[in-house]
């Protein structure tokens, strides 16, 4: 199911990101930063409207996570 990536807001990332094993720990601005406890990844999001597809291409590799495994976790 490749195609481009959905547009999304900082929040719906966050969320999802936290249903694949993200916790919160920490915000600083309008940026929350999420740290995977098995894998030690840490990933920062821009909490803005609607993110980038570039800003989310990159979540998603920082997150060693593929597109489509992201779009299973927001529906």
């Amino acid at each position: 199911m490749s195609g481009p990536l959905p547009r999304v807001s900082g929040q719906e990332v966050v969320r999802a990101l936290e249903r694949a094993g993200f916790v919160v720990v920490g915000t600083r601005g309008s940026h929350r930063k999420l740290r995977h406890a098995e894998r030690a990844r840490v990933v920062i999001i821009p909490l803005h409207h609607e993110l980038a597809s570039g800003t989310l291409r990159s979540i998603l590799r920082q997150a060693g996570m593929s597109p489509d495994e992201f779009r299973q976790l927001i529906t």
